[in-house]
């Protein structure tokens, strides 16, 4: 082979990954607080941006979510040199004012929405379904700051004190697989005091959820049994006999004790030892181990009030059916460019680099009104979606919550899955039934005997609890049997699945079910 310098011509296609993208594609991401952070910085350093700070009525771009998605007109710019639409009286109108019914972009207009994993031909840009795994990180990943390349916050890697509503989100999440389950332990953990007991009416809560209230009862149940023991408590009584329960030391007497815990407070030994049925022996070893509980269980823990979340979406039921999804314009940052301020300063630039930095701005504070427009109508179009396929949730409650996966919504509105995975991270949505992160509405699904993806991993997995729960102590059903039942109801789903599914809700196994049910006969 000869070793020889030539000239070649290639032609190619590739996509290059602009300052401008790159800033959209992270905009996409950010929640409402960050993203006023990030406006914020953005101010200081162009002097062609301002906050509009006065009041132009109620903006926020809508859509119907009933038996079509919300859509939205056009709009937004013919590119990123294009200065936003002027106002009916002259001035430049806000982003706030972008997002208003008229002006939203057309399903066709989505520079935020670009297949990157075509183009380089790996994952590099891909979500992974939960948003973090985007090559640029997520703004809480770099300490808070920004995006600018090593200037992460070292002081953010530092552990700090964890609130209780974290400890207890991580068994939640660990403890409870049914989707439903988990945002009636979420509505429970908002409920939980200072000193980690429930006071509210469980029953308003079963009402709000759209569940039954023995529901609400059940997972509350199970949350008693998280750590620090004695917690979701709801009353002292109860507290002290969930730590009694976890040390196996709520026999009788013990239980008699708790009853009559006025008695103790009054320091009427006797009567104790007479509803107790014990001696003086007895009954001081009793008090002794009552002192050494804790009557607060939650008091370790930081109790910061946890900030309220400001929902990036209002929605609300159509009076002729169907629902309406607005953008709550309280998080849509009021940003324009100040066109007489450029027009004055550009009559008086005196060199080069003078007007090359007054035009890298006006671009830059141009594309950033833009990018937040962008962001505003794909944050609608995949809200809307969601609120369509999950009308049966918001009708009929948390049993109701239908299998959907990220791909489901990407296909719906044109999308790529990253996409839809940017839009739903830190994103809420005040809804009828309460305020819920969009990534609440995603459940896995499994085949049915036809072959089609129709029935909720989650549902199949409250439906062997419950068949589990309902057998009698003569008839416990063996993993083989549930298949065989779950297989008529048009369930696919092999023998080692169950075993998958009942291990991780902690079910014994049926031999070892069959003999606790026959030892309490």
């Amino acid at each position: 082979m000869a070793l020889t310098q030539r000239l070649d011509l290639r032609q190619a296609q590739t996509l290059v990954m602009t300052p401008q993208l790159q800033q959209a594609i992270k905009l996409l991401q950010l929640s409402n607080l960050e993203l006023s952070d990030f406006v914020d910085r953005e101010i200081e350093q162009n002097p062609l941006l301002e906050r509009d700070e006065g009041e132009h009525g109620e903006h926020g771009g809508g859509g119907e979510a009933g038996n079509e998605r919300g859509t939205a007109g056009d709009g937004g710019g013919e590119g990123p040199d294009a200065a936003p639409p002027p106002a009916a009286d002259g001035r430049t109108r806000d982003t706030v004012e972008l997002t208003s019914s008229d002006t939203m972009g057309s399903a066709a207009d989505a520079p935020l929405d670009t297949d990157f994993e075509n183009v380089y031909g790996d994952d590099r840009f891909s979500d992974g379904g939960d948003g973090a795994g985007d090559v640029y990180g997520s703004w809480n990943e770099r300490g808070g700051r920004g995006f600018e390349d090593g200037e992460a916050n070292l002081e953010a890697t530092l552990s700090g004190d964890k609130s209780l509503r974290d400890h207890l989100t991580e068994q939640l999440n660990i403890d409870l697989t049914d989707p439903a389950d988990r945002l009636i332990g979420l509505a429970l953990i908002d409920l939980v005091d200072e000193a980690g007991y429930i006071t509210a009416d469980l029953a308003a809560l079963a009402d709000q959820l759209g569940t039954e209230l023995a529901h609400v009862e059940r997972v509350l149940a199970a949350m008693q049994r998280f750590d620090p023991a004695g917690v979701f408590a709801r009353s002292l009584k109860e507290c002290l006999a969930i730590q009694l329960r976890e040390r196996n030391r709520l026999d009788p007497a013990m239980q008699a004790l708790l009853d009559n815990l006025e008695l103790l407070a009054a320091r009427n030994l006797p009567g104790l030892m007479k509803v107790c049925g014990v001696d003086a022996e007895d009954i001081a070893d009793m008090v002794a181990e009552i002192r050494t509980l804790n009557p607060k269980p939650a008091l370790a823990f930081d109790h910061t009030p946890a900030q309220l979340v400001t929902p990036d979406i209002l929605m609300r039921a159509s009076p002729g059916g169907g629902w309406l999804i607005d953008l709550n314009p309280d998080t849509l940052p009021r940003v324009l460019v100040n066109q007489r301020y450029f027009a004055r300063v550009s009559g008086e630039v005196r060199n080069k680099a003078e007007k090359e930095y007054l035009a890298e701005r006006f671009h830059s504070a141009n594309w950033l009104v833009k990018s937040l427009h962008q962001r505003a109508t794909t944050i609608l179009k995949v809200a809307a979606e969601i609120v369509r396929q999950q009308d049966a949730f918001f009708i009929h409650g948390v049993s109701h919550l239908r299998p959907l996966i990220l791909r489901d919504i990407a296909e719906a509105i044109g999308m790529h899955e990253s996409t839809v995975s940017r839009v739903t991270t830190n994103k809420f949505m005040n809804t009828p039934r309460g305020v819920f992160e969009l990534k609440y509405f995603f459940t896995s699904a499994i085949a049915g005997s036809d072959g089609q993806a129709s029935h909720s991993a989650e549902a199949v997995r409250h439906r062997i609890k419950q068949m589990i729960d309902a057998e009698p102590p003569t008839d416990v059903l063996s993993d083989d049997k549930i298949v065989e039942i779950l297989q008529k109801e048009g369930i696919d789903i092999a023998r080692r699945t169950v075993a998958k599914y009942r291990e991780a809700m902690r079910i014994p196994s049926s031999v070892q079910r069959r003999r606790a049910k026959m030892s309490r006969m």
